[in-house]
Parts: structure tokens; sequence; C-alpha cells
């Protein structure tokens, strides 16, 4: 391959990479539209009966309580980003090592 098309695929090999993470979707938590303000009524039904408690405000609670999903557990995620970029940065020096040394 010549030297002179090098750039040439670099280039479009960036610009590819950068199309594909035009795709990628945010993770932006606000919505488009704007929230409704009067709640809507749905009507369900239950298959199982629940048991209901009242709790101190006197309001009737049925026991149901969320999941505790816990933190959000990031260290893979930094992990591959320092890989990645360690690669990246090694790939870098590799080069300029080669084209200075004229090969």
């Amino acid at each position: 391959m010549s030297s002179a098309r090098r750039p040439l695929l670099t280039a479009t090999a960036a610009g590819t990479l950068l199309g594909a993470l035009w795709f990628v979707p945010s993770a932006n938590a606000t919505a488009d539209d704007p929230a409704q303000e009067q709640p809507t009524v749905t009507q369900t039904t239950q298959a199982r009966a629940a048991a209901t408690a009242t709790d101190t405000t006197g309001v009737q609670t049925d026991g149901t309580r969320l999941a505790d999903t816990g933190s959000f557990d990031s260290t893979p995620y930094v992990v591959g980003g320092t890989l990645c970029l360690t690669l990246g940065a090694g790939f870098v020096v590799y080069s300029v090592r080669r084209e200075r040394l004229g090969f």
C-alpha cells in the first residue's frame, strides 16, 4: 500500500467509527415531551389477594416493596476504557517508531 493512501484509509476508518457512534443511544434522563399535569386513572385487576397493612399515617398499603438494586457498578467500563485507551496509545507509539525508522 502506498503511503499516499494511508491517510485516506485512516480518515475513512475514523469517519466510519464516528458515524457508527452517532447511532448509540444517549443516557439522558429527561423526556422529549413535558410530563402530563393530570394523572390518568387506570383500572387493573389483581390475580391474587395481597395482604394489606396500615402504616403510621393510617393509609393502607399492600406490603409490596420495590427491589433494592444497589448502586451502579462502573468498574468493567472503567477497566475496558483504560484498556482501549492503552491499546490506542500503543498503536500510535508503534506507528511513530516505524515512521521514524523508515519502514
